[in-house]
């Protein structure tokens, strides 16, 4: 020890050449200049992309071709109000578009796994199937639901119960669960095996009812809720973390505004599942996939008939299907149909390679279990969307995900993907589609099974059991 600090003594006393003591006083300040010279210029080479930004109007306006869709979009299509930031990156001048167009070929192949015109990161279909397989036999032999009871003499049968028909349209997944649910073996009666709760209303219903209407939903489920915690213990055990309810339409989303600690814990299966409502919690929530009811088996598919390369149809409800309108309505490659078609939908599906996917007043839509049910190849144009069942299915390996900015350079993207890499999404897509279909009765892997998968993954590992005394409350 005394050896050592005489040591270092001796360094510290040492006397070092000027030119040497001068190197360590000048090193921090040159490089704090470097610094300051590195910062300013990055700012001299992107202060006119955050300049222009603000001045410019919505550079897909400018772009030949366009003037004809442009002004039957302003005569028809109310202004849209834009929210939550989402869209703001329609808003680009034609340099920042340039400067994206160059970086086009590296972005994208990071991001969609192109790198060298190569998929060998996204064959796999899902992220493990081993694990997938193994998870869902436990799941189907196991969950155990229990339905809080209401009799068909209940005022709200009809918001409370299983339709007696078929469900049909846009908003018929909430009901097609519910019917498949009530039929299944995963019911339970004994509260104390259950693994989740589900509370039956259905929020489509509601709101054609005219005792409820949209404005009357957070009223009846704050009124339901109240109820349930009045009448049976189970709620009041967890503060509903193991609670559970469903929901396709859009409307969803305000169902707990009137009861916001609910909305915290309860678990949400819907439709419309973007991430910038606060209703929707990723992970505690999930999504399910919106699903046009469909009689008889998919159609053959033959991938050398379909002569388009992109297909969209729809309202134009939002800035996104105006940008995708404004720029892609007069292609001979791309058809962007704005309004409903002269021709059956389904001979667009089946006659184009790419099907596209364009957020509307929300994110969810049928379009995607369209896609895949016709063998066409869902392009994902909607920002900040939890994609149904994306923690079990691989979407690169079957989709495209297309960021609303790259709507300009549509075309150079889906051309880009070479005839093999086509195939093996066209493949996968084939391959998942069970996934987005409702049978009757259900089937394995379909959409019921794969979303009771979904809150099976989401119940809680600890059961807490009733006491004898809170068994007959």
């Amino acid at each position: 020890m005394g050896k050592s600090s005489s040591f270092l003594y001796q360094v510290s006393q040492h006397r070092f050449p000027a030119t040497f003591k001068g190197f360590f006083y000048f090193l921090p300040i040159s490089l704090a200049l470097t610094t300051l010279l590195l910062i300013f210029i990055y700012i001299s080479t992107t202060g006119d992309v955050t300049n222009n930004h603000a001045q410019t109007t919505l550079y897909l306006e400018t772009l030949p071709g366009t003037a004809s869709v442009s002004s039957l979009v302003d005569q028809t299509i109310p202004t849209i109000p834009f929210e939550n930031n989402d869209n703001d990156d329609l808003f680009a001048d034609p340099s920042r578009m340039a400067r994206l167009a160059r970086a086009n070929q590296w972005f994208l192949g990071n991001l969609f796994g192109l790198t060298n015109g190569n998929y060998t990161n996204n064959q796999e279909v899902y992220h493990d199937g081993d694990l997938f397989l193994e998870d869902y036999k436990q799941m189907n032999k196991s969950l155990k639901i229990y339905v809080y009871p209401h009799s068909k003499d209940d005022p709200f049968a009809n918001v409370l119960l299983p339709p007696d028909s078929d469900s049909k349209g846009n908003y018929a997944s909430e009901l097609m669960f519910k019917k498949a649910l009530m039929k299944s073996h995963f019911i339970t009666k004994d509260p104390n095996e259950a693994d989740l709760f589900y509370m039956p209303f259905s929020i489509s219903p509601m709101r054609t009812d005219p005792r409820i209407d949209v404005h009357g939903i957070p009223d009846f489920v704050k009124s339901y809720i109240s109820n349930i915690t009045s009448k049976y213990p189970y709620w009041n055990r967890t503060g509903g973390a193991d609670h559970f309810y469903v929901a396709c339409h859009s409307i969803g989303k305000i169902a707990f505004d009137k009861a916001f600690v609910a909305r915290l814990n309860v678990i949400q299966l819907v439709c419309s599942s973007t991430y910038f409502p606060s209703s929707y919690l990723p992970h505690k929530d999930a999504s399910m996939p919106q699903v046009w009811p469909r009689q008889g088996d998919p159609p053959n598919l033959l991938t050398s008939e379909r002569k388009r390369l992109a297909f969209f149809a729809g309202a134009v409800n939002s800035p996104v299907r105006i940008a995708l309108l404004k720029v892609w309505a007069n292609d001979t490659e791309i058809f962007a149909h704005f309004g409903r078609l002269r021709t059956p939908y389904s001979e667009q599906l089946l006659g184009s390679k790419f099907c596209i996917h364009v957020k509307g007043f929300e994110v969810n839509t049928a379009r995607v279990a369209d896609a895949l049910f016709y063998g066409c190849v869902p392009v994902i144009l909607a920002n900040h969307y939890d994609l149904p069942f994306t923690d079990i299915l691989n979407w690169k390996s079957f989709a495209v995900v297309v960021h609303h900015i790259d709507i300009p350079v549509l075309k150079k993207i889906l051309q880009g993907i070479s005839n093999e890499e086509y195939s093996m999404l066209q493949s996968n897509a084939v391959k998942v589609r069970k996934h987005f279909q409702w049978n009757v009765p259900p089937l394995d892997f379909d959409a019921f099974h794969m979303s009771l998968y979904e809150l099976w993954k989401r119940r809680s590992v600890v059961r807490v059991r009733l006491t004898p005394s809170m068994e007959f409350m």
